[in-house]
């Protein structure tokens, strides 16, 4: 998936890290993983945003722009949102022409990003102000169960067919509620996101989910998927990947294939 990537060239080519306010001088080596403190993703007490992670940031880039990405659902909105939001305008300004004559696509060059924390919803919009390509959605979070597993599920999702899945929320303690008295809110615990679960049977083959850590989500999620994943967890890079790997629905589902991943990819099935 990312052979072809060159970390230095995409940000030659693509600077949206300028649009983060990064210096590369200052920065160091652009695929350097980044390093966090032991209880950095399970405090529920810590505001502080987490660090800039530019490879993570080139690769989702990358992605966007090398599978001609035409709509986004992205679970948790941040630096990432400014990403979305260039690589989609880059997408439009080379293939909406293309795409409007030939593909049967709604939700053009279009990210949902979803949050339930509504005070950093608001912080986000005063610092990023209005993007073009960015929908944002506020939806509180609820304990519930998916065949019987406890897990979480925002309340109000777009209603839209994604064909990049962007799963980096929610954190484990926002949730409201509990099952028999389990919940996500405590620290031994892990973030549990069920909602990709509740629409798997809507998405069209060729569609890539992005899980941001998150193992044992993940995990949840392939031993609960019920159609024909690839998966590839990348431990160097702490994060999983999920490609719809089917044959077409039908001549519209194809002939997006055949432009936007290249009739190899339907050949390699």
């Amino acid at each position: 998936m990312f052979k072809k990537l060159n970390h230095e060239e995409h940000l030659k080519k693509y600077p949206f890290y300028k649009e983060l306010g990064i210096d590369l001088e200052d920065y160091g080596k652009i695929d350097r993983k980044i390093e966090k403190d032991i209880y950095s993703n399970v405090d529920q007490d810590n505001k502080i945003p987490f660090p800039v992670e530019l490879d993570d940031l080139t690769r989702l880039h990358f992605l966007i722009i090398s599978r001609k990405v035409t709509t986004i659902l992205e679970f948790g909105v941040g630096k990432s949102t400014l990403v979305f939001n260039d690589a989609l305008k880059r997408n439009k300004q080379k293939h909406e022409k293309y795409i409007k004559d030939n593909l049967r696509r709604a939700n053009l060059f279009e990210c949902h990003s979803v949050e339930n924390n509504s005070e950093w919803l608001e912080e986000v919009k005063k610092e990023f102000g209005d993007l073009e390509h960015i929908n944002l959605h506020y939806s509180p979070l609820e304990v519930s169960t998916f065949n019987s597993r406890v897990c979480t599920f925002y309340t109000d999702m777009p209603n839209i067919s994604p064909d990049l899945i962007y799963l980096d929320a929610p954190d484990q303690f926002s949730a409201n509620g509990n099952i028999r008295g389990i919940s996500t809110a405590h620290s031994d615990r892990m973030p549990m996101s069920g909602d990709i679960l509740a629409f798997e049977h809507f998405l069209t083959p060729g569609t890539l989910i992005v899980v941001d850590g998150r193992t044992a989500n993940a995990r949840f999620l392939k031993a609960n998927f019920q159609r024909n994943w690839s998966h590839h967890h990348s431990v160097e890079h702490d994060q999983h990947f999920f490609e719809l790997r089917e044959q077409p629905l039908g001549q519209h589902n194809l002939h997006q294939i055949e432009y936007c991943l290249g009739k190899d990819w339907i050949e390699s099935l």
